[in-house]
């Protein structure tokens, strides 16, 4: 299915993420890669979808001055949700084997934001799944940090990775979402431009 809507434009994808980078590829989509640093700093009040909406707005934010209406610049954040508690990706062995402790045995969200930037023109979107972890033991959780270093993935886990494949008893909703790309509803509103 070709995008032909989308000749005319230029689409910039604002991750570094090598997942993000192939599941759109995997859209057979035409794009440049373009990360600039940003602060992920959010007020504290912020719950869930609200979090990752405000990041995926902010990392558009530093394309504002020179996007163009011929720009589609694509900017992602993904956080895992427990609890009421966000957990983003951990800094250390310890941070990442404290997050996979609190995940062990239970259920989670994951939230993926979007933000779609043309111009001044911003389109944000989100989707939820939930997570089922099957209680882990300290030997699967260490065997996972230090063979697969989890340190640039939410929640210190990467659902395509081994501890996906042992330790996640079912999710509902989409796995690329939690892989960090809700790529069936990026789909969808790339078809509306």
């Amino acid at each position: 299915m070709s995008f032909n809507n989308l000749k005319d434009y230029q689409l910039i994808l604002a991750s570094g993420s090598p997942r993000r980078q192939q599941l759109l590829r995997d859209l057979d989509i035409d794009f440049v890669v373009d990360v600039r640093p940003v602060d992920e700093v959010y007020p504290a009040t912020l719950k869930g979808a609200e979090i990752t909406e405000f990041l995926a707005k902010l990392k558009s934010e530093s394309f504002a001055t020179n996007c163009s209406e011929k720009d589609i610049v694509i900017t992602s954040d993904t956080i895992v949700w427990l609890a009421d508690e966000a957990l983003g990706n951990p800094k250390d062995f310890k941070e990442a084997e404290n997050m996979l402790l609190k995940l062990s045995g239970k259920e989670h969200e994951v939230i993926t934001s979007v933000c779609l930037r043309r111009g001044n023109q911003l389109t944000v979107f989100s989707d939820t799944v939930r997570v089922f972890f099957k209680t882990l033991t300290l030997d699967e959780i260490h065997y996972y940090i230090n063979t697969y270093k989890p340190y640039d993935k939410a929640g210190a886990y990467g659902i395509q990775e081994w501890i996906g494949k042992i330790g996640i008893d079912k999710i509902e909703g989409s796995y690329f979402t939690v892989m960090g790309f809700p790529v069936h509803k990026l789909y969808k509103e790339l078809k509306k431009i």
